[in-house]
């Protein structure tokens, strides 16, 4: 059962300041949804906020939080909770990826980054799915990465849990009007890779995607039911030969996917 984005009334975006997350913003704003907008930055949040009310006329109410802290990450489950004001679409879109290998890294850091790509998005979405399933509708679209298909250390991992969490939530909560779908990214121009170091020399050029187009699509997709979404003809392509190709072989392209 597909649950078009058209129809509803508020949706809960996180890392909603800049990249994907600000392009589902806008897009969803546009639409006519009314926002919660969660992020570390409160200036940025108030910032956003203003310009999708002033841009669209819809209510946009901010919560800021790091998704790190535990307790933070409480308050965000408490809103998506709250029976009295349900939000109908859930975006799991917060992240960010470590430039260095893992030994490079210190133990902390890779912990930090599972918290954000694994452990809140398996949080929200319990928190999320409960309302929603309870009510008979709603949705929640995890941004995942087509990272997920390549063996690239644990930000792979992350996003290969991503893409198994999605697929049986997907299967598990249609019959009762939910739908949960993973967008599966490339390489997109946002500050996701200016704030990792990484240059827009790292890619060639045709692997670079447009945010908005990329969001455009994923919410089309969604709208269809679909389970995953990923953009771009070449992506596509890309992710159906990761699929099959041999360990060793995607291991020489082992920076093809970054979110």
């Amino acid at each position: 059962m597909s649950h078009t984005t058209a129809r509803l009334g508020t949706a809960l975006v996180t890392g909603a300041t800049a990249g994907i997350g600000l392009a589902f913003a806008r897009q969803l704003a546009a639409r006519g949804t009314n926002l919660v907008l969660v992020a570390r930055d409160a200036d940025r949040l108030k910032a956003v906020a203003e310009e999708l009310t002033t841009a669209h006329g819809v209510a946009v109410e901010v919560l800021p939080a790091d998704l790190v802290d535990r307790e933070q990450l409480a308050t965000v489950e408490a809103r998506l909770a709250d029976a009295d004001r349900p939000v109908d679409l859930l975006v799991n879109n917060a992240g960010f990826g470590l430039k260095k290998r893992f030994l490079h890294n210190t133990a902390d850091e890779e912990t930090a980054m599972t918290e954000v790509l694994v452990v809140a998005p398996l949080r929200l979405s319990h928190a999320a799915l409960g309302a929603q399933a309870a009510r008979g509708h709603g949705g929640v679209i995890n941004v995942g990465s087509v990272a997920s298909y390549l063996p690239r250390g644990t930000y792979s991992a992350a996003k290969a849990w991503i893409n198994s969490f999605t697929e049986w939530a997907h299967n598990e909560y249609r019959p009762q009007g939910v739908t949960v779908m993973a967008l599966l990214p490339g390489f997109t121009r946002t500050e996701f890779h200016e704030r990792m170091g990484v240059g827009r020399d790292s890619a060639p050029a045709w692997m670079w995607l447009d945010v908005d187009d990329l969001v455009r699509e994923a919410l089309e997709d969604f709208d269809k039911g679909r389970a995953f979404s990923i953009p771009s003809a070449r992506y596509k392509a890309l992710a159906t030969v990761a699929r099959v190709a041999p360990t060793r072989l995607l291991q020489r392209f082992q920076l093809i996917g970054r979110k």
